[in-house]
């Protein structure tokens, strides 16, 4: 019983430090000379030169890392309770892949491997994590939008073929080409002069066409893209304000139970 309690006792105090402000100030300031560190190695002058410096480098950087999952894995209360969260996951995977391809041969890799560290900052910074946790939230709810924006693709793209066919061959010649040319447009780049304005020369009433896309395509659909996310960012929000008031809560409540045990033990102790 001693035991547990002592063994529980150092789990907390653990997990006050690495949940500490100071503590992940540390690690996203590494993640960031990480980052730095990959970027200089794209220079060749500076690898071929520094080579043995950016090796040392990175499994300084990569034993830190490893050291810090570590700490965080013996504060979780329970192994299974450290796995439970997918950005403990992300954050193991990325670093045991370290490990696991250090003695491989394919430089290409091993720097693709430590660009990767570099997502961890979104798995470290909370404000990162619930913009993420939001945009995977509306995945189900995009599948509707994408289906929309295909039809809606297909039947301008359709369209467009058979009006501009001959005219602008390049951009509407056949239907895949008509596409990859309504992709441009609702990308809003360059479309007005490189693709509307050569064919309007000859057909005058074509913008009508450009117009209707632009309007349909462009503000439509990815007005109902953010109001998903943002929809979804707001739920992400009040949920960890659930969780933040929850875990409040459990707080007095420890405090509450253990002045209560005080006062007990001196009642007790006064009899």
């Amino acid at each position: 019983m001693n035991h547990q309690i002592t063994d529980s006792k150092w789990k907390i105090k653990l997990n006050h430090v690495v949940s500490h402000p100071f503590f992940n100030g540390t690690v996203i300031t590494l993640i960031l000379i990480n980052a730095v560190v990959v970027g200089l190695e794209t220079y060749p002058h500076l690898y071929s030169e520094y080579r043995t410096e950016f090796w040392i480098a990175d499994r300084l950087l990569l034993w830190i890392f490893t050291v810090e999952i570590f700490l965080r894995l013996l504060a979780a209360p329970h192994p299974k309770t450290f796995f439970k969260n997918s950005w403990n996951w992300f954050d193991f995977i990325i670093v045991s892949a370290g490990h696991i391809f250090a003695g491989a041969h394919f430089v290409t890799v091993l720097r693709i491997l430590r660009v990767l560290r570099v997502f961890r900052a979104i798995s470290v910074i909370p404000s990162l994590r619930r913009l993420v946790d939001a945009l995977l939230m509306t995945i189900p709810a995009l599948g509707n939008i994408m289906l929309l924006m295909s039809i809606i693709f297909y039947i301008f793209a359709v369209i467009g073929t058979m009006l501009f066919q001959e005219t602008a061959p390049e951009y509407f010649g056949s239907l895949q080409l008509s596409l990859l040319t309504l992709f441009q447009v609702v990308t809003l780049e360059s479309w007005a002069s490189e693709v509307m304005r050569p064919i309007f020369a000859e057909l005058p009433w074509a913008w009508v066409y450009f117009v209707a896309f632009v309007l349909v395509g462009t503000f439509v659909i990815f007005n109902l893209f953010i109001g998903v996310i943002v929809n979804n960012v707001e739920k992400v929000e009040i949920a960890e304000q659930e969780v933040e008031e929850t875990s409040e809560e459990l707080k007095e409540l420890r405090k509450d139970v253990k002045e209560l045990k005080t006062l007990i033990k001196k009642q007790l102790t006064d009899k």
